[in-house]
This record gives structure tokens, sequence and C-alpha cells, in this order.
């Protein structure tokens, strides 16, 4: 059975990465370990972690993007958290036979990961990603 193995990242959604990775070094003290352009997800993502998890900056690159609609409507803030799991493909087959709502019922790849996200009507109203590293 597929399980959860960490809380991979937390997700916050930005207008600018570069003012809003200020914050998170400055006054926290965290340091930028990269920054991503994710073209599938028309955003810049930077990258802060914090022990085995991360805070993503997550700023979009497209005015049509999920991102710049969810600034739009609700402004900057946490926009999902991220589980790592051990298999994928078995906790989207588990999480269907519960008839829970997902937003990708298979997987989006890229290298070295995989990635599919649970519509927020099915857990309260939290976007969660779930993440396999391959």
């Amino acid at each position: 059975m597929a399980k959860i193995l960490k809380i991979h990242h937390i997700g916050i959604a930005v207008k600018n990465s570069e003012e809003s990775s200020a914050f998170w070094q400055n006054a926290l003290g965290l340091a930028v370990d990269h920054t991503e352009n994710v073209v599938a997800q028309k955003s810049k993502v930077t990258f802060l972690p914090v022990g085995q998890s991360e805070v993503e900056l997550v700023q979009p690159t497209d005015e049509d993007s999920t991102i710049a609609k969810f600034l739009t409507d609700r402004g900057p803030g946490i926009h999902h958290i991220c589980l790592q799991v051990d298999d994928i493909e078995g906790m989207l087959q588990t999480l269907q036979e519960k008839g829970i709502r997902l937003i990708n019922s298979v997987p989006m790849e890229e290298p070295g990961r995989k990635m599919a996200f649970i519509h927020p009507k099915s857990t309260g109203g939290v976007l969660v990603e779930l993440y396999q590293v391959v």
C-alpha cells in the first residue's frame, strides 16, 4: 500500500520571488538553493530548504497561469502543501477508490519526479500535491 513519507514542501504564491525571498533570507536566515523556470506550470519557483522540506516561492511567468489566477483571486499566500509518497500511482488509485476528487488522475512527469494534485473540494479547501522522487 502506498504511503506518505514526509511533507516535501509548502508552495507559496508570490508576485515577485526576488522581493519575497528577501523576508525568508534576511528575517529567517534561510538560503535560496536554486530557482527553476517550470514551463509546464508557467511559473518560476525559488527553493528554500528547511531541514528535510522546502519552502517554494512560486511566481507566475504568464498571466494565464493557475498561479496568476490564484494571486488575482486570493492574493499572495500559501498555495499548496506537497506530500512526498513512495508510490504515486498506488496513492492515486487508493484515493480514486475512496471517491476523492483529483485534479490529475495520472501523474505529470518531469526528470526525476512525478506529481499529481488532489482537488481542494475533497480536502477541506487545501490544494494538496503528491510527489514521488524517481
